[in-house]
């Protein structure tokens, strides 16, 4: 991609993808790379960024990287850890702090009238998270920002464009990062707002042009949207020569098959339904352990998809919805080996097993990216809105053992439970939901019979990225009447319980 581009270094903050994530909202294009593997092209990039971390500078595994191409020549910001390294290692000093400093703060003392501060007031509200604190800054260092607690919360080095911040722009609490973070990039570094899902896809198109030629393309689809992305962007640049397989595992919500092969084919794809639902239930037979039911299923999606693509002649290379969190979090921010990009949930171990080459068209985009590309694409807004669903399906919302009756009682309390969720126009505010069929049974009355039957559990959680989450408080109106409606329509479920946990410490699926 021929943009400005922003670097970001990671020191290993929970934060890094937040700050990226901030950056691509400025219609700025930015990657991350660990601290200690700066790219050799560090000329391609307009700015950079220094990350926070859970280390401290003061310690014996302070991380250091080499900034010898980048402070006093491009414009640089350090956040937090990126702070208090530039104050440490250039003739400043930080301290451990008396006490945490972690949460909520408001700037006492604002410099207005530089650049760095535009339209930011004093009074406006941060998010600190360290224990260390600087006590003096940097050599030829001017003040520019302070909080109650905090008297070194901002600075700038003279004669560079370097400035530093102890806060965190990019988390929601702080809440003017995303000005900051704007003044820093365009009034400052100069950098240019081209990153836009129609620049995007116009040059993936010609990429994918020139890479694949006139070779044939295999995409398994799960009907979700960041396969459903790549297999559009995919079929702009190579039409026909696109074949997309749709399998079904038995394990889909209800009706999902016939539905989303439905929804394809108003999109014009090449796609093929396989019906796959008896052999992966005969392969779970009697299996009750979470990760040997995760293998078992991928090595008969592995099995299956074979079949498939190998019906096709000449097949040359293997599409995945690999999405950029995918390719970040599997790098090591602290030095170790850089781990292997993981596969999509879907063809885990296929490419070895193929002898296929890779086709990603999706691995520099976010998930919000991914749904504002598929807009741009004028794909169906339904589609583009569906809430994440697991690989292995409702084989991990079906604990202990499954059987083709547990799927089904399943299928049918979560079809109630989404169903409702659109009706009272809660799908939009959810960022995924399901229905757990837990193995346990409890008495209840029936028509003054005593009945002894399943629990389900309802999960609606709120997030980003998944990466953390909150579960969302759906009026008790709602539950009341779906709790009502399960029971009532569902033969073999008697109770219905509301899962209040938050990740963490719990997970958003229950295995």
């Amino acid at each position: 991609m021929q943009h400005n581009k922003v670097l970001i270094l990671d020191f290993g903050s929970q934060y890094t993808q937040l700050i990226a994530r901030r950056v691509r909202e400025l219609n700025i294009y930015c990657e991350i790379h660990p601290f200690n593997k700066v790219p050799l092209e560090i000329d391609d990039y307009k700015a950079v960024i220094l990350s926070g971390s859970p280390v401290s500078v003061r310690s014996k595994e302070a991380l250091h990287p080499d900034l010898s191409q980048i402070k006093g020549v491009k414009p640089l910001l350090g956040v937090c850890y990126g702070a208090q390294y530039l104050a440490h290692f250039f003739e400043g000093e930080v301290a451990e702090s008396n006490t945490r400093e972690y949460g909520r703060a408001n700037l006492s003392f604002v410099k207005s009238d530089d650049s760095f501060f535009e339209h930011i007031n004093e009074g406006s509200q941060v998010w600190m998270s360290h224990s260390d604190t600087i006590k003096s800054l940097p050599k030829g260092s001017e003040l520019l920002a302070s909080t109650h607690d905090v008297k070194n919360a901002a600075y700038k080095i003279n004669d560079e464009l370097t400035y530093a911040i102890q806060f965190h722009p990019e988390v929601y609490h702080t809440t003017d990062g995303k000005q900051l973070l704007e003044n820093f990039l365009v009034n400052i570094a100069k950098v240019e707002q081209d990153w836009t899902p129609q620049s995007f896809v116009e040059e993936t198109v010609e990429e994918l042009k020139a890479k694949l030629g006139d070779d044939k393309v295999v995409l398994g689809l799960s009907g979700g949207v960041d396969s459903s992305v790549a297999a559009m962007l995919l079929h702009k640049a190579i039409g026909k020569n696109l074949y997309c397989i749709f399998v079904n595992n038995g394990l889909l919500r209800k009706n999902e098959f016939t539905d989303v092969l439905k929804q394809y084919e108003g999109m014009g794809l090449n796609v093929k339904g396989v019906d796959a639902s008896a052999r992966f239930l005969d392969a779970l037979a009697g299996k009750s352990d979470p990760e040997e039911k995760r293998k078992t299923i991928g090595r008969v999606f592995i099995e299956v998809f074979d079949d498939e693509a190998t019906s096709i002649q000449d097949v040359k290379w293997l599409a995945q919805g690999t999405i950029y969190p995918d390719v970040i979090e599997s790098v090591s921010a602290t030095g170790g080996p850089s781990a292997t990009i993981k596969s999509h949930h879907n063809v885990g171990g296929l490419p070895d097993f193929m002898k296929l080459k890779i086709v990603e068209p999706l691995k520099a985009l976010f998930k919000d990216e991914v749904r504002r590309v598929g807009a741009s694409m004028d794909m169906d807004a339904k589609l583009l809105g569906r809430h994440p669903f697991p690989g292995p399906g409702l084989a991990i919302r079906i604990l202990g053992d499954l059987t083709a009756e547990k799927v089904r009682i399943l299928q049918e309390v979560d079809a109630i439970f989404i169903n409702n969720l659109r009706s009272w126009n809660l799908y939009d505010k959810v960022w995924q939901a399901g229905a757990m069929l837990l193995p346990v049974n409890s008495v209840g009355v029936m028509g003054d019979e005593r009945t002894y039957e399943k629990c389900v559990a309802l999960r609606a959680v709120e997030s980003t990225d998944g990466m953390t989450a909150d579960w969302v408080n759906l009026p008790y109106e709602f539950l009341q009447k779906t709790s009502n409606e399960i029971i009532n329509k569902v033969k073999g479920v008697n109770r219905v319980v509301y899962d209040i946990s938050s990740k963490p410490p719990a997970t958003i699926e229950w295995e």
